[in-house]
């Protein structure tokens, strides 16, 4: 969602609200799965077809959305209609509820950082085995010579500043969410040809910065420049630990072409395949964000099935498990209409 409008608020406010009293300690939840608080969103029934679907995944692999908010998943994550502010402040305990949804993709983060109260009750508002994937603030992924969007007008210049990414994002989310915080993403836009020329430079950079980043948390590296991949950047992330995040998006190669394979026993691979398998299933090859946005809404049917690239991706999500490890998948409504059934095709393809 790099470039588009920034989200609502999570939890209600604006994206700087610091004055949100932190959220109480949540009830116990039911075993495994979250539950709603008292006046909030209630979640769709109990499809007893999804649960069962759900149980003969393995466990080392999640599935997750972009966010929650959206009002037209009424009826199949959701189990009544709420506007999308109603949904941001409070959706994310129903959401959690649902059999297949064990993580979630947080995307508000790139635009601006997250304050403790709101990283307190997403905290709160999930069970123990669910995890966040979290992007880092944009401040981090955005070179002084780009254009920077109109989000980050005020934002400090921070491009693979660790002592910031540290301040401001890893600290305070390995400190409230704990074990849910599964994955910090860095996601950089197009770079453009005035700094992909200077691609060696920008490796060392990259590896300077991510090996001082704190250890004990997955940092994951998406791109829009299929330049940036090749074995020495792959050596990079294995010298620190991190991950290359793939993604399913026009301006990448397909995700099981980007230089990752689970199963590769070569030190190039085996370095990727150090941490969990990050995916991102984003966009068709033949569309643009706007033009799907415009086409899908309100997200509530597959309106463009794509085989071909759920097809890749359950094999990358099956080897992975095969081999123990562990896998996280993200999904946006602009892959094929409507993320939760995306998510239901694919685990339907992959327990087949």
């Amino acid at each position: 969602m790099s470039g588009r409008e920034p989200q609502p608020d999570l939890f209600g406010g604006g994206p700087h609200d610091d004055t949100a009293a932190p959220a109480s300690a949540a009830a116990s939840d039911p075993p495994g799965r979250g539950r709603a608080v008292k006046g909030g969103v209630a979640p769709q029934p109990v499809d007893t077809g999804l649960t069962a679907l759900a149980a003969r995944l393995p466990s080392t692999v999640r599935f997750g959305t972009s966010t929650w908010s959206f009002p037209g998943w009424a009826g199949i994550v959701y189990g009544g209609d709420y506007d999308e502010a109603k949904l941001a402040r409070d959706g994310l305990a129903a959401y959690a509820r649902h059999p297949l949804l064990r993580a979630v993709g947080v995307d508000r983060s790139f635009y601006a950082p997250l304050n403790a109260p709101t990283l307190e009750r997403m905290a709160a508002a999930v069970p123990g085995d669910f995890r966040f994937l979290m992007k880092a603030h944009a401040a981090l992924t955005t070179p002084k010579s780009a254009r920077r969007p109109a989000f980050l007008q005020g934002a400090p210049e921070a491009f693979l500043d660790a002592d910031y990414a540290t301040r401001v994002v890893v600290d305070p989310a390995r400190r409230l969410l704990g074990e849910k915080l599964g994955v910090v993403l860095f996601q950089f836009s197009p770079l453009g040809e005035r700094v992909l020329r200077h691609r060696a430079l920008l490796l060392e950079r990259l590896g300077a910065f991510l090996a001082a980043l704190p250890r004990g948390v997955t940092y994951a590296c998406e791109w829009r420049d299929a330049a940036m991949l090749g074995p020495d950047y792959h050596a990079t992330l294995a010298a620190s630990g991190a991950v290359h995040g793939l993604c399913a998006h026009p301006r990448m190669p397909p995700v099981d072409e980007q230089g990752v394979d689970p199963q590769a026993e070569d030190a190039v691979a085996a370095g990727s395949a150090t941490g969990p398998l990050v995916i991102r299933w984003l966009l068709r090859r033949d569309r643009g964000y706007d033009e799907a946005r415009a086409e899908y809404a309100p997200f509530d049917e597959l309106c463009d099935p794509d085989p071909a690239v759920r097809g890749r991706i359950a094999a990358l999500l099956s080897a992975a498990a095969a081999s123990g490890r562990e896998a996280i998948l993200i999904v946006n409504n602009k892959a094929e209409g409507s993320a939760p059934l995306s998510i239901a095709a694919l685990a339907e393809q992959m327990v087949r």
